[in-house]
């Protein structure tokens, strides 16, 4: 493991007696809830043990600050394919193409950017939004979570036009034990669509004038200091924004920043706070996992901590990779894991998170 000097030193923390709407740390054993020394080496040390899976570094900052840093992998300069963390990236990318005028708004049909003639053609299909791409709530049949869903992502994986192949969707359908849009919170039924991340990149780069990645490297990573990202591309060469971006931890960190600080980085607006605040807002509900809802591309739950409870706000990919953003604290915190396909992954993560990161996290603070 590498440690990297921290910038400011974080002190000992009281007993770290946790809950979630998970309620994961409220029936954990006393000694899993309090740190054996209470500091950051003995959180490290518990990753070394593999108490929370195979996560390969942590970076956390406060205001901008790194106040921790460790990578375990001993590769502080690898880049991270951190899978779905790249579907926040795609989210920020449309606010900028919004924001620039690019785009007049988020209410604009999708199809008002793609040169294609869908296959089973529908009204709603033509009305389809930008927004309901973006909140996962769209009104084709794609559906990640199932292996039986036509839109699931690895069927696309086998198709030349992945674009195409999500445009030619047939409208979902509703049977009687599956909640309709009208019976949802926010009105929007939540259904998880990589397919629909990737159209929204092909709107982003037709809507702009430049290749995905090349408005990315201008219009966010430039401004951030970012000069080493590394994209996967569809069989036509449009930058895969569903997922697999490989970034450094560091700079996976600014990223989150961005919405920890309003828009800003480093004082300057990168992003309006307008599309911050939408994007931290709940949109959807995520009807099968308790405690979840979902904004412009983030996932939303409250963590808790010494009897306060924070909102938050997570760029989640495959494996457990997370960036978690507590914007009223100042704080993010980048998990990157090698768990690809575990069922605990993201639990792990979280769990990491809520017991030891945010309480030492608060215990810095308050010094």
């Amino acid at each position: 493991m590498i440690n990297v000097p921290r910038l400011a030193a974080l002190s000992c923390v009281a007993a770290l007696t946790l809950s979630a709407p998970s309620a994961f740390a409220q029936d954990a054993p006393e000694e899993d809830r309090i740190a054996s020394a209470e500091t950051w080496k003995a959180f490290d040390d518990l990753i070394e043990a593999d108490q929370y899976g195979g996560i390969t570094s942590v970076v956390v900052s406060l205001n901008g600050e790194i106040v921790h840093e460790s990578y375990y992998d001993g590769a502080p300069d690898a880049l991270r394919n951190t899978r779905s963390v790249t579907k926040t990236v795609t989210g920020m990318l449309l606010g900028m193409a919004i924001d620039d005028g690019h785009i007049p708004s988020r209410d604009v049909p999708v199809l008002d950017y793609i040169d294609h003639t869908p296959l089973n053609p529908d009204p709603r299909k033509d009305r389809m939004s930008l927004e309901s791409l973006v909140t996962m709530s769209g009104p084709l049949e794609c559906n990640d979570f199932t292996p039986y869903s036509r839109g699931n992502e690895e069927r696309m994986y086998l198709i030349e036009d992945w674009v195409g192949f999500f445009l030619d969707l047939p409208i979902r359908g509703f049977p009687a034990w599956s909640p309709k849009p009208e019976d949802s919170p926010y009105g929007r039924a939540f259904s998880y669509c990589t397919a629909g991340v990737v159209t929204l990149g092909a709107v982003v780069e037709n809507a702009t004038g430049e290749q995905l990645e090349e408005f990315a490297q201008r219009r966010l990573f430039d401004p951030l200091g970012i000069a080493n990202a590394r994209w996967q591309f569809s069989p036509l060469g449009l930058a895969m924004g569903g997922g697999g971006l490989e970034l450094t931890s560091r700079d996976l960190e600014k990223i989150g920043r961005v919405y920890a600080q309003g828009g800003l980085f480093e004082g300057e607006r990168v992003l309006s706070a307008y599309w911050v605040e939408q994007s931290l807002s709940p949109k959807a509900d995520v009807a099968d996992q308790d405690g979840f809802e979902y904004g412009y591309l983030w996932w939303l739950r409250d963590f808790v901590a010494n009897g306060t409870r924070y909102k938050a706000a997570q760029m989640s990919g495959n494996g457990g990779n997370k960036v978690i953003v507590v914007p009223e604290l100042g704080l993010v915190t980048v998990i990157t894991k090698t768990d690809f396909g575990r069922r605990e992954a993201h639990r792990l993560s979280e769990e990491a998170f809520e017991r030891h990161i945010l309480p030492l996290t608060l215990a810095g603070m308050a010094d």
